[in-house]
């Protein structure tokens, strides 16, 4: 005991003796990671599902105020032939919204009037209520060049796709 006291003779007490057990902090990410192509995605809005907003059916339906009721029940049978195709089946929110907007933005540039988006049913989101759907149906409706849309015919993707009728030039205003 005396060489043991001896050796720890110029050792100072520490004054709490309890490890440090958190964990390390996550590393800095960079926000602006693909560079410049991304940035003007990355700065739009970006929505989140609102509960109290979410269609509780499982059409979706929407009309912007003006558009005669004929063009919407036009709309939801199929009757004006889809131009262009965007599934959005595997991506995250976030890319989900950056895939959506810049599709809408192409298919309006070339003049296309109706378009489909594959959302899928959200059976495998792990989630009360399907992610992507509620998701779409939101962003779509806050979007000035977005006249209408509605669920798809069954044989064109049913309730897991929507119908999206576009404002073209010759409906701008």
């Amino acid at each position: 005991m005396a060489l043991f006291r001896q050796a720890m003779a110029d050792v100072t007490p520490i004054e709490n003796d309890r490890a440090d057990t958190r964990a390390p902090p996550p590393p800095p990410r960079p926000r602006q990671q693909d560079g410049d192509g991304h940035q003007a995605a990355d700065s739009l809005p970006e929505p989140p599902p609102a509960p109290a907003e979410a269609e509780t059916g499982e059409d979706l339906l929407y009309c912007r105020a003006g558009l005669q009721r004929r063009v919407v029940r036009q709309l939801r049978r199929g009757r004006y032939p889809p131009a262009a195709h965007l599934d959005l089946h595997g991506f995250s929110r976030r890319e989900a919204y950056r895939e959506l907007a810049a599709f809408l933005a192409a298919a309006q540039a070339q003049g296309c009037q109706c378009v489909r988006v594959v959302h899928g049913k959200g059976r495998g989101s792990g989630y009360r209520q399907p992610v992507l759907k509620v998701s779409v149906d939101q962003w779509l409706r806050r979007r000035d060049d977005v006249l209408a849309f509605a669920s798809a015919p069954a044989s064109d993707g049913g309730t897991g796709a929507v119908y999206v009728l576009l404002r073209t030039s010759a409906r701008q205003g």
